[in-house]
């Protein structure tokens, strides 16, 4: 093995001979990156905008990079050896530029805690500028760029993908390569076992490089690494940002460790610590070279540490790296926390494989997304953008899986309580008793040039936390949690009070004033605060837009039902007077909205009101909500399922988010014509409360037909509207989030719905109404289900006149399973 050379800055790689040679460090291209990168001050009055999701989707889209870091344009020299960083950086600069290859939609990603590595599918991340792809922590790239090269030539990727929330595998061989000795040795034979593990305990990222000769010959050559570190905010990157808030020196070799290091304005240091197990000879700054000599069938192990820190006090940032820290096994300790998680869930096993792959991968993707604020455990929105508190997002995802796991919702409640709003401050949209839209805790958010701190601009977030304080209740049979968060509940219902009299229609409505706000703070928010956030996902018939202040057809179902969610809880507390009130404030809004929302002519609900009182009249999917909320009238409901489902909504695939025919359809429109799980999951489970079970399968039976299509049986956030008649696939929308956490809800909550689960726990009992399966599927086992402090194992099996039987297996504790057939 090569000695770490005591000045590894003066040693270089020749690439004529295959040996190191002594130069000048002024001459290494990458000595100099992170020397002579320009600070940005920071500029409070700076204009900024506050993007939809879709925009800056859109723009991710733009910037993505190809998933194979070896194309053309990017490629060694055909007879080097070896080609110098800087010169490849040269060559791909304009890349960053054009529209180039894959989104972030096939991205190979690992998470743990509030660590996330978003790599290609040969498990690199580009050299270049403009992606998305990297090593992320609180709200900061750490790394953006990592390759590795064999005889300095990329490695030919084979497969890459994520068999664990934490562990990334991937498998890589070699091109066609120039030896030490000079032999030529030829495609496929060196095989490379790359074993990613994402620690969030450390914080770290451990790589495992397992090598092995399958040829007859004796193989020598260098292992290459290079790495990139720019400590950019997570808005930065998005935004393309390029300028550095603080000073980020220069990288330092210290006993073989390579060092980074980032002095943020916001008085943190972040440093990055990458040690080897090997010894390396170093020929720039950032680039270390381990020498490799493999004979016939013989093998190499090989791993590569990079350690986080953040910290005020410099020293600590600094991570001192020992040798003995590298894990015994980094590619088969599973974190603790993560496995004793996933131990705790009921096992759903069927009959029907890509059933139970789609469902163990939607449990994989949420585990993925366990995240924690203040040691409160939470699902963060999704990667890399969403990775952070989310309100709306976080929520729905607690209660599409309550069925499964209780705890994430709990800590979910009392982490918003924690941040609920206080005052009024229209920087941050707050207002007393409301809960927050997004949470960020990187340099941007404490130099308070974002708003996100938290930031309150959702119109949906206060009723979802109190339907989700009452669905906890429903199937853990405690009010432990009611009494405990008793004066959030309370600040919630009087912030919905004075919110639904602000306007003088009378409903919860939003009225964005980007260009006042623009004015006064150089942020310009969201133009929409529903889940439909993107500037034009309101549209009329006529395609203009919406005008505010706009009340959503499905928010006021949110009201309605979290009205009557918390009346329920009022009444078990004792406090009938408050519970009838609320109960009677539910009647009136529903009574309202059925005369108010109705369009007769059309036979469907308005998508919302406009600020004058003038109905949005389009048929979108927002009413399939309103279902789920209980707000419909039953004398309405078959005319409103019955248009959901008819070809002009129902893609085969599943519900759109507006008609085909509206004016304003667009398939692949990120609100205006795309099917999202999350939506159809929430409608399904709509369908069964009014009865239509053969509705809520079919949805179900089209998302599960979906998901097979999409890469590990992983629903994305969204995909095109396009009809399943003129494509025999979904079709991808580019840059959809991978993962997100309502799209990996989705899946468990349509199987809660399907099956007819309905928990009573506080009467020590399960309903299961209406029990049904998805038409693939012919007998279905739940085990470990909990309702209270029972735990049940239930068998679904269809029966030879097509009913669905339910067998009670096994039952641990007080609990009474009730199965109604009608």
């Amino acid at each position: 093995m090569a000695r770490t050379p005591n000045n590894p800055d003066r040693r270089s790689f020749d690439p004529n001979d295959g040996n190191f040679h002594i130069r000048s460090a002024k001459d290494s291209d990458l000595s100099r990156v992170g020397r002579d990168s320009p600070k940005m001050p920071a500029q409070r009055g700076r204009r900024m905008s506050a993007i939809s999701r879709r925009q800056f989707l859109r723009l991710s889209s733009l910037i993505a990079v190809p998933l194979s870091i070896a194309t053309p344009s990017m490629a060694p020299a055909k007879d080097s050896l070896f080609q110098p960083p800087g010169d490849r950086e040269r060559q791909s600069s304009d890349l960053s530029d054009s529209r180039i290859g894959s989104s972030l939609a096939n991205a190979v990603v690992v998470k743990n805690g509030n660590v996330c590595f978003v790599a290609g599918a040969d498990g690199m991340v580009p050299l270049t500028n403009g992606h998305g792809f990297g090593l992320y922590y609180h709200d900061c790239r750490f790394l953006n760029g990592y390759v590795v090269r064999l005889a300095g030539k990329f490695p030919v990727a084979l497969s890459g993908t994520a068999t664990h929330p934490f562990l990334a595998k991937f498998e890589l061989t070699n091109p066609r390569i120039r030896t030490s000795d000079g032999n030529v040795l030829s495609p496929d034979a060196i095989g490379i076992e790359w074993r990613r593990v994402v620690d969030d305990a450390q914080p770290a990222l451990h790589d495992r490089f397992l090598l092995k000769n399958f040829g007859r010959r004796r193989a020598g050559f260098f292992l290459s690494f290079s790495f990139r570190a720019a400590f950019e905010d997570v808005y930065a990157v998005r935004d393309r940002l390029s300028r550095t808030l603080g000073v980020l020196h220069p990288p330092t070799w210290r006993n073989g460790v390579l060092g980074f290091l980032y002095q943020g304005k916001d008085g943190f240091y972040r440093s990055l610590s990458i040690q080897f197990s090997s010894s390396v000879d170093v020929t720039d700054a950032q680039t270390a070279h381990v020498p490799i000599t493999l004979g016939p069938k013989e093998s190499a192990d090989l791993r590569v540490s990079l350690l986080l820190a953040e910290s005020r006090n410099p020293p600590e940032a600094q991570t001192s790296v020992q040798r003995s820290s590298f894990p015994e096994k980094p590619d088969s300790d599973a974190p603790q926390a993560s496995g004793a998680w996933f131990d705790a869930l009921p096992r759903v096993v069927s009959d029907d494989l890509v059933l139970d792959k789609v469902v163990a991968r939607s449990f994989v993707n949420l585990g993925m997304l366990r995240s924690q604020i203040d040691h409160l455990t939470y699902f963060a929105a999704g990667t890399p953008w969403f990775s952070t508190l989310f309100g709306r997002d976080s929520l729905i995802a607690a209660l599409q899986t309550l069925a499964y796991d209780s705890s994430v919702a709990e800590q979910t409640l009392r982490l918003l309580a924690k941040y609920q709003g206080q005052q009024e401050n229209s920087w941050r949209d707050e207002e007393p008793g409301k809960i927050l839209h997004e949470l960020r805790v990187g340099e941007m958010a404490r130099l308070g040039l974002i708003p996100q701190t938290p930031y309150y601009g959702s119109i949906d977030a206060t009723p979802l936390f109190l339907i989700l304080v009452e669905r906890h209740a429903a199937w853990t049979g405690s009010l432990d949690l009611f009494h405990e968060l008793q004066e959030s509940v309370d600040r919630a219902l009087r912030w919905l009070e004075t919110a639904t009299h602000r306007y003088s229609h009378g409903y919860l409505a939003y009225m964005s004033q980007p260009e006042r706000l623009l004015a006064i703070h150089g942020w310009k928010p969201l133009a929409n605060q529903g889940w439909k956030d993107s500037w034009d996902a309101i549209v009329n018939a006529d395609d203009s837009l919406a005008a505010p202040p706009i009340a959503l057809a499905e928010v006021q179902g949110y009201v309605y039902r979290a009205k009557l969610a918390i009346a329920q809880l009022y009444e078990r507390a004792h406090d009938v007077t408050r519970a009838a009130r609320l109960r009677r404030e539910a009647s009136d809004l529903r009574a309202r909205f059925n005369r108010d929302f109705w369009v007769a002519e059309r036979g469907f609900y308005a998508m919302a009101l406009q600020g004058d009182g003038r109905p949005v009249v389009v048929i979108s999917s927002n009413p399939g909500q309103a279902l789920w909320s209980g707000i419909v009238e039953e004398s309405k409901a078959k005319r409103t399922v019955d248009r959901l489902m008819a070809d002009e909504m129902f893609s085969g695939w599943g519900i759109r988010t507006l008609s085909e025919r509206e004016q304003a359809y667009n398939p692949l429109g990120y609100h205006i014509g795309s099917v999202w799980p999350h939506d159809n999951s929430l409608i399904a489970m709509g369908f069964r409360r009014y009865g239509y079970d053969q509705a809520a399968c079919q949805v179900f039976d089209g998302l599960l037909e979906a998901a097979m299509h999409f890469k590990s049986y992983r629903l994305p956030e969204l995909f095109a509207g396009f009809s399943r008649s003129q494509y025999e696939v979904p079709v991808p929308y580019a840059a959809a989030n991978p993962p997100q956490a309502w799209a990996a809800g989705a899946v468990p909550y349509l199987l809660e719905a399907v099956l007819g689960l309905v928990p009573e726990a506080f009467d020590r009992r399960l309903q299961i109404v209406r029990p049904t399966l998805p038409g693939s599927v012919d007998e279905l086992h739940i085990q470990g289900m909990k309702v209270g402090k029972a735990q049940v194992d239930l068998r679904y099996e269809r029966t030879q006149d097509g009913t669905v039987g339910v067998h009670v297996l096994k039952v641990d504790g007080a609990l009474d399973v009730v199965v109604e057939q009608v």
